[in-house]
């Protein structure tokens, strides 16, 4: 696993071989304006495949922090290669595991992961996402809606952006001009719409309203991070 920093003594990037899942740190619990140190609370922005609990502890560690101050695990979809770590994670730190609602059913293994309709470039793509390994039945302690606020990153705001999955999101953090898409977009070269959609028409205006909300930065659950000029970014890729 990669760790990258993203925004200094605030976010990291875990980047896994498929994937990559993204840590906040905020200051002690009555403070928004600290960086990671001894009072800091962690949130984690999805949780990579089921083997990848113990690199996102080693990660954590490594920046000096203590994984028992995590305190949730935000999944932006119900994908094996976003949740699969997440129960492991949640069991060993204490931390609680959001989803959407609609989503939540796939990640808890009530109901088959919708399939999505491929162009045929995306082919070869979905048999490599396939290699990842299944997931395992994850509970999910709080469903989310559009437009829920989350305690962190000074109120991180929920937005729905059906397409990729029905219940995918993105989590905007206002306050400092971040925002985290999911698989509704991604980065290759380009930012571009993310693959593997269920419904293309939802993901398509998903895009949109995501470019809408003009970012700073915008980290992707596949690509690099985009730190500058992500708000043309995100036009640019929405007008294509």
């Amino acid at each position: 696993m990669d760790l990258v920093e993203v925004l200094p003594q605030r976010l990291y990037m875990f980047r896994f071989p498929i994937g990559q899942a993204y840590l906040w740190c905020d200051g002690t619990p009555d403070s928004t304006d600290g960086g990671p140190g001894g009072g800091a609370e962690l949130t984690l922005i999805d949780a990579g495949d089921v083997h990848a609990a113990g690199a996102v502890e080693d990660g954590i560690r490594r920046l000096g922090l203590d994984p028992a101050l995590l305190s949730r695990i935000v999944l932006t979809h119900g994908h094996r290669d976003h949740y699969g770590a997440a129960q492991e994670l949640a069991d060993r730190f204490g931390a609680r595991i959001m989803a959407h609602r609609l989503d939540a059913p796939v990640i808890r293994g009530e109901r088959e992961v919708a399939d999505p309709v491929l162009l045929d470039w995306e082919l070869p793509l979905w048999a490599h996402a396939l290699t990842v390994p299944d997931a395992p039945p994850t509970r999910v302690d709080r469903e989310l809606e559009d437009g829920d606020e989350l305690p962190f990153g000074g109120g991180a705001r929920v937005v729905h952006c059906p397409g990729h999955t029905p219940g995918s999101i993105g989590v905007h953090l206002p306050r400092h001009g971040v925002l985290f898409t999911g698989d509704s977009v991604a980065e290759a070269g380009q930012v571009m719409l993310g693959v593997f959609n269920t419904d293309r028409t939802e993901a398509e205006a998903s895009l949109r309203r995501l470019a809408s909300l003009a970012p700073d930065i915008a980290c992707f659950g596949h690509g690099a991070p985009l730190t500058t000029d992500a708000a043309a970014g995100l036009r640019a890729a929405a007008q294509r």
